[in-house]
């Protein structure tokens, strides 16, 4: 009976019956492969930008790298002091390093703040939400980590600033705290150049074989103009320039332009004017006029995707395997493979196929995963299907980083209802992973690795 509903999904899905069951080596359990070594897989600009764009992107970078301080508006609460804290691995613009920087960042230049439980040395990079507001209410909004007070950097003095970290550890206590790590960048660009309209009908495509695997879905939009959104964790962000202006407020505490206010307003903790980071109208070149946040939306825009391996880990037999199986059991119904990009006014980014494995919609994935923050008209348990390109060379996985296994990850995303939330949309496709070999297991492993 079993064999019997994989032949109908597989040929719902349009493959053959013929899978091999070779696998690593046949003697254990499939196990994931780790980290793919060797050299980073992105990092670089697109191929094809033009000598000006390429000027953009290498200012961007710079300023993406850059360290913060007190004097240049870190703070008064923060998370980190670099956008490339955060995005570092396996190259600038990538998601969390194997060694937290927030660590040392606690306690850097006389800098007074305890370290939370949730943040180790060898943990992710992390946010902190709050769930709820001491009123009941609902909160959602991340609560910054540090706070300057007692620091003096190269940039100014913090002394005069004593504001106190807030009680993560009764918040902790309460089950009031959630997490976040940061999302990968490459290839953004063009995951910014895909149209509405092909995010909508890649969605509804294949709706017999969806709705037997109990997939569904919906996109995030813009509570405006009605647009899709695409970016972050619960695809709440429109653009780049939109994701970039808020990260440098909410992770560094820098006002800027698109978010003028400070999320702390000590008069004893203001060391610069409003908003601190401002487009330089006397800039001698176009790149030089660019404000921070328009520099940092540049570098990710014409950041290059990563680029797959087609024969680590496991040969090139075991991945091309692997990625049949992606298609077989199901995987590929949310973490679509290719979309493709609209025109657009940089040739680098116009009508490009874009490998992204994903279809920047949202899922139900049951209260195994759910974190109960809503954002746009994504709720409580829906999460954007993660762009999987460059999974190969992650350290963390899933929307807190709780593993670094991603046999681990795959099987969190199953995960039955309860009186709060429906069951996990992935739930049946999971159970074809789990019905797998343990050698099909090994190779379809092996495949998400190598990209």
């Amino acid at each position: 009976m079993i064999v019997t509903r994989k032949r109908v999904l597989w040929t719902l899905l349009g493959v053959g019956f013929g899978l091999t069951t070779a696998g690593a080596d046949g003697l254990g359990g499939a196990r994931d492969p780790g980290v793919r070594t060797g050299t980073a897989s992105a990092g670089g600009p697109l191929a094809g930008l033009a000598t000006y764009e390429g000027e953009y992107f290498t200012v961007g970078q710079e300023d993406f790298e850059e360290l913060e301080g007190v004097g240049d508006g870190l703070g008064p609460r923060f998370n980190l002091d670099s956008c490339a804290g955060c995005h570092s691995q396996p190259a600038i613009g990538g998601s969390a390093p194997a060694v937290n920087p927030q660590v040392a960042v606690a306690t850097a230049f006389g800098a007074r703040n305890t370290l939370p439980s949730f943040i180790t040395a060898n943990g992710p990079v992390r946010e902190a939400r709050f769930k709820f507001r001491a009123d009941g209410s609902r909160d959602g909004g991340v609560h910054a980590l540090f706070v300057i007070t007692g620091r003096v950097d190269e940039s100014g003095d913090g002394t005069s600033c004593v504001i106190q970290q807030d009680d993560f550890a009764g918040q902790l206590k309460n089950g009031n705290v959630v997490f976040r790590i940061p999302t990968p960048t490459f290839g953004a660009g063009l995951i910014e150049q895909i149209s509405d309209t092909t995010i909508v009908q890649n969605l509804a495509a294949f709706p017999g074989p969806k709705r037997n695997l109990g997939i569904s879905g919906h996109v995030n939009r813009n509570g405006n103009d009605g647009t899709v959104t695409r970016f972050g964790w619960k695809a709440q962000n429109k653009s780049l320039m939109i994701f970039s202006g808020e990260a440098y407020n909410v992770e560094m505490g820098i006002t800027n332009e698109l978010f003028q206010s400070e999320r702390e307003e000590s008069s004893t903790c203001l060391k610069k004017g409003h908003p601190n980071d401002t487009t330089n109208m006397q800039g001698a070149t176009g790149a030089e006029t660019e404000s921070g946040v328009g520099k940092f939306s540049m570098f990710m825009r014409f950041l290059a995707p990563p680029t797959r391996s087609t024969t680590t880990p496991g040969g090139s037999s075991s991945i091309s395997r692997g990625k049949q199986l992606f298609a077989n059991t199901g995987c590929a119904y949310c973490h679509s493979p290719t979309l493709k990009t609209s025109v657009s006014s940089v040739p680098a980014l116009s009508a490009k196929n874009v490998d992204l494995f994903s279809d920047l919609a949202v899922h139900r994935m049951g209260p195994g995963l759910a974190d109960n923050i809503q954002q746009g008209n994504a709720a409580g348990d829906e999460f954007r299907s993660a762009p999987l390109w460059g999974l190969g060379q992650r350290v963390f996985f899933l929307h807190d980083g709780r593993t670094s296994d991603l046999a681990q990850a795959i099987r969190a995303h199953a995960s039955s209802g309860n009186s709060q939330f429906a069951a996990s949309e992935a739930n049946r496709v999971v159970s074809n992973y789990n019905e797998l070999s343990e050698g099909q297991k090994q190779d379809l492993l092996n495949f998400l690795r190598s990209l």
